[in-house]
């Protein structure tokens, strides 16, 4: 089958600028925690049911999962259809907005701070595109499966995120290949960066506590300090990655907060610390681990009981070498090999993204879409903001991706995966 002009789907979904980013300004005023999308999820379900997906909603509590199908006559095909799905994530922040632009949040100590409102109105418009392309007898064969994923920021009390729960009830199975984008606001924009491989980190919990003993500030040598040794622990636990691991791996070791004593006057008895560990490599996993547990547990000779606890985050995010290849291409097809750039150019962060959870269960595909305006925002801040006009490309770019993996075959130069070999 001839690939409809990918250039159409970016002009199409320009004329849909619009309501996009009106419909992006609808979900920043309206902003919902994680778990908490409940409003969000019911515009966006009516939406799809209208467009004619079939749509099933409460997936991992809140979330919706839409689904359309062409099938394989007009091919002669007998194999089963290619299931390709795009992934938008839903939640908000608890941070209160200090923008004052027209559409601010309306609900106060909440807003959409990292992008997700465009994230869903891209992928809705990706959606209508898809539709249209269904009804002119344009979209391959297969079937396009839209996740609106919750609580990508957060987990709930069992410690699972809402690609996890998505992944776990199901709305990964029998898909070939999954594809997301994230905006960044430090980005430039209009601009795609898509690597191969190792794309954004894996994160861990770090939980630790230094228990002493008390005593006046007045003898200090009849208590043992654990503030100070804590000190001793943070220091050394820097060393996990200095010394733990080759200086060519990538890993780091932040600890955040520390909480410890009760009056002035008193030598502090307990110290509680909280940090991350990021990494990309199971072995710097393990090494950082273990660097962080030696550091406080030598602390122990010194008097003290140490409690290191590791508590599972986000896996890395890996793209698919074949999948990647295929995104990169309809990306240059929808908007021009300009928009790429360099696979340089788009070296892995070590900031975490739970669309890992659903690359586990499909090879799949996740870029940066620039979306910075003249003055840059900071994600998770509360003057965040983007430029709107991207919302449309990153529409086109879902949907020509989608068009793209439906079609694939392999090709000389690639070994294909086998999930994806037709």
């Amino acid at each position: 089958m001839t690939l409809p002009p990918s250039s159409d789907l970016l002009t199409r979904a320009r004329h849909m600028a619009p309501e996009l980013i009106e419909l992006r300004r609808e979900l920043h005023r309206h902003p919902e925690l994680s778990f908490q999308e409940h409003r969000t999820s019911a515009r966006l379900a009516a939406a799809l049911v209208s467009l004619g997906y079939q749509v099933r909603t409460g997936v991992a509590r809140t979330g919706v999962v839409a689904e359309l199908e062409v099938g394989c006559g007009a091919t002669g095909s007998s194999g089963p259809l290619r299931t390709v799905a795009l992934r938008a994530d839903m939640d908000a922040l608890p941070i209160q907005e200090a923008n004052d632009h027209g559409f601010v949040s309306e609900v106060p100590g909440v807003m959409h701070a990292c992008g997700h409102d465009a994230h869903m109105a891209g992928l809705l418009g990706a959606a209508r595109l898809l539709a249209a392309l269904r009804d002119e007898g344009s979209l391959p064969p297969g079937r396009v499966r839209l996740l609106f994923q919750p609580s990508e920021e957060s987990m709930d009390a069992e410690g699972r995120s809402g690609g996890r729960r998505m992944a776990e009830e199901g709305a990964m199975e029998d898909v070939d290949a999954v594809v997301g984008l994230h905006v960044g606001a430090h980005l430039e924009a209009g601009r795609v960066f898509l690597a191969p491989g190792p794309f954004f980190a894996g994160t861990d919990t770090i939980r630790i506590r230094v228990e002493g003993r008390a005593a006046h500030a007045a003898r200090p040598h009849e208590g043992v300090d654990a503030l100070v040794l804590a000190a001793q622990g943070v220091l050394a636990a820097q060393q996990a990655v200095s010394r733990g691991i080759a200086p060519e791996r990538r890993g780091v070791v932040s600890l955040g907060t520390i909480h410890g004593g009760e009056a002035t006057n008193i030598v502090c008895d307990r110290v509680e610390i909280g940090g991350t560990l990021r990494y990309f490599e199971p072995e710097v996993r393990a090494a950082l681990r273990a660097g962080v547990t030696r550091a406080f547990k030598a602390l122990e000779v010194q008097g003290a009981r140490v409690e290191v606890t590791f508590i599972d985050g986000y896996p890395p995010v890996v793209n698919d070498p074949l999948v990647t290849t295929r995104v990169r291409s309809a990306a240059a097809r929808v908007a021009g090999a300009g928009v790429l750039m360099t696979e340089a150019a788009s070296e892995a962060a070590m900031t975490a993204e739970d669309f890992s959870f659903l690359a586990e269960r499909a090879p799949g595909a996740f870029f940066w879409l620039g979306a910075a305006l003249p003055d840059p925002r900071e994600h998770h801040h509360p003057r965040f903001d983007i430029d709107e006009d991207v919302i449309p490309l990153g529409a086109a770019l879902l949907a020509g991706a989608a068009v793209e993996l439906l079609t694939l075959t392999p090709t000389p130069d690639l070994t294909p995966n086998p999930a994806l070999t037709p």
